[in-house]
C-alpha cells in the first residue's frame, strides 16, 4: 500500500525532500515503516534510529500501525531549554 510520509528539520534535509511515498504492506507497524525509510533513503542511517515517528497528532509506538495512514511524519527529537 502507498503511504505518504512528511519529512521535518534534519530528516528532510537529508532525504532532499519534504515528503516521500513509500509502499508498506497493509500490516505495516512503525518499525517498518522506519525499515523501509532506511532503505529509500540510506542517507538517514546516522539519525534512524533516533527519529520520531507521529501518526496524527500522537507518538508512534513500535507496534503502531501505519500502513494507509495520510497523516504521518518523521522529525528527529527536538530539545530545547
Amino acid at each position: 500500500m502507498k503511504t505518504v510520509l512528511k519529512l521535518f528539520a534534519r530528516a528532510r534535509d537529508l532525504a532532499g525532500s519534504p515528503a516521500l511515498e513509500l509502499d508498506l504492506p497493509d500490516s505495516a507497524t512503525a518499525t517498518d515503516l522506519r525499515i523501509a525509510l532506511g532503505e529509500r533513503v540510506p542517507a538517514l542511517e546516522p539519525i534512524l534510529s533516533s527519529l520520531l515517528i507521529a501518526v496524527g497528532n500522537d507518538y508512534a509506538a513500535p507496534t503502531t500501525p501505519v500502513a494507509g495512514r495520510t497523516d504521518l511524519a518523521v522529525f528527529p527529537p527536538v530539545s530545547g531549554g
